[in-house]
C-alpha cells in the first residue's frame, strides 16, 4: 500500500506575527517581559480569534501575577519536569545519538536562513523554533509540523499541571493543522512510553544545564 502524502505546508499572512509573539512569551521572564507583553497586546488583535484569545490570557495573567512569582513558575515547570520538556528533539529521539543529529541539522538550517543562535542556547527549544518560524515562515511551519506530536504531549503537560504557558502552547497547536490519525498514535506513545533514553552522543549540542536530571526534566 502506498503511503499518503501530506500535502505541503501553507502558510498565512497572519502566521509570522503569531510565531514571533508566541516566541517572546515562551522566554524566561526577565526584565525584558514587561515589554513584550506590551507587544503581544497590541499586536494579538490582528490574530484569529483562535490564536489571539489564548496569548490575550496569558498575557493577562503575566500582567497579574508578581516578576519573582512568574519567574520561579517557569523554572519549576520548565527546568524541573521532564514532561513539560521544552526542547522538541528530546520527543522523538530522547538522549540519544540521534538527537545530537537532529541539533546539528537544525543549527545548520538556522544558519542558512541567517539566524545565529548563543554559544548556550540549543536549536530545539521551542521559543527558537517559533522565531526561525517567524522569519522563515515556510520552513519554520514545516519544522512545527514535523514536531507536531512532541508539542501537543508538551501542551497536554502543561494544561495538566494548571501551567499559564498552556494558554501560550494551545495557541501555537491553533497555528498548525489538525492532528492526524498517525500524530494522534504518536502524541498516545509517547504519552505511555516516553522519549528513548540512551543517555550519549548529544555534545557538543548539550550542555550540562539542560541535561535531564534524575529529578525532573532539563537543567
Amino acid at each position: 500500500m502506498k503511503r499518503r502524502l501530506r500535502p505541503a505546508a501553507r502558510t498565512e499572512p497572519w502566521h509570522p506575527c503569531a510565531w514571533q509573539l508566541q516566541s517572546l512569551l515562551l522566554a524566561y521572564p526577565d526584565e525584558g517581559l514587561p515589554e513584550r507583553l506590551s507587544l503581544a497586546r497590541r499586536a494579538a488583535p490582528a490574530l484569529p480569534e483562535r490564536v489571539r484569545d489564548p496569548l490575550l490570557a496569558f498575557t493577562g495573567h503575566a500582567e497579574r501575577t508578581p516578576a519573582g512569582e512568574l519567574a520561579a513558575a517557569y523554572v519549576a515547570t520548565f527546568d524541573h519536569r521532564r514532561r513539560c520538556c521544552p526542547y522538541l528533539t528530546y520527543y522523538a529521539h530522547g538522549d540519544t545519538r540521534r538527537r545530537g543529529l537532529a541539533l546539528l541539522r537544525l543549527k545548520q538550517a538556522y544558519a542558512a536562513a541567517g539566524l545565529r543562535l548563543a554559544d548556550d542556547e540549543l536549536p530545539d527549544h521551542l521559543a527558537v523554533v517559533l522565531e526561525f518560524a517567524g522569519a522563515d515562515p515556510p520552513a519554520g511551519h514545516r519544522l512545527l509540523t514535523e514536531h507536531r506530536a512532541g508539542l501537543e504531549l508538551l501542551r497536554l503537560a502543561l494544561r495538566a499541571e494548571d501551567s499559564p504557558w498552556a494558554w501560550v502552547l494551545q495557541s501555537v497547536s491553533a497555528t498548525l493543522p489538525p492532528l492526524h490519525g498517525d500524530e494522534q498514535a504518536a502524541v498516545a506513545r509517547l504519552a505511555a512510553e516516553g522519549p528513548p533514553e540512551e543517555q550519549v552522543g548529544l555534545d557538543p549540542y548539550m550542555p550540562p544545564h539542560v541535561m535531564p536530571d534524575p529529578a525532573g526534566g532539563p537543567r
